[in-house]
């Protein structure tokens, strides 16, 4: 069923809910570990909303959450908090997003919550790896069969432009 497009926003809004509630559910609710952090929920509003753009693709959603967390961490390990450290990690994050071609801004986040929060490697799994996951998922299932959309219109983001 193809929605009308007065009734798109509030049905996409609905399926957002969902997601995060999942997400906040699986963390809250369970002893499996943490499953949500902050960046998702932007991460959440591109899929659904801006679905078609290169930064709304799985492995965007993916690849990007990876690098960012991961520098975040190596940074607070190596070097701590500083003003120094918070912008340093956040560029270099941009920059190898950029370079990987997997760009996804709400990621660009994770170095600031890893730096900030003093978060272990243990958060690459949970709840990055297993969050960013689960949004990919979800995302895909509903924009497809829910919303009858075309996503994703790539899994990888392989060919350079």
């Amino acid at each position: 069923m193809k929605f009308s497009k007065n009734v798109e926003p509030i049905i996409a809004g609905i399926c957002v809910t969902l997601v995060i509630c999942i997400l906040s559910l699986l963390t809250y609710e369970t002893s499996t570990g943490i499953w949500l952090m902050i960046s998702f929920g932007p991460s959440v509003f591109i899929a659904f909303t801006m679905f078609k753009s290169r930064i709304a693709q799985p492995s965007n959603i993916f690849f990007g959450h990876l690098i960012c967390i991961i520098i975040g961490i190596i940074f607070n390990n190596i070097f701590g908090v500083s003003f120094l450290t918070l912008g340093l990690s956040v560029g270099l994050s941009i920059s190898l997003m950029m370079y990987f071609k997997c760009v996804h801004p709400p990621a660009a986040a994770n170095p600031l919550i890893a730096l900030l929060s003093d978060v272990s490697f243990e958060y690459v799994l949970f709840p990055v790896i297993t969050g960013s996951l689960v949004i990919i998922i979800l995302s895909i299932f509903i924009n497809r069969f829910v919303l009858k959309r075309d996503y994703p219109e790539k899994f990888f983001n392989l060919k350079s432009k």
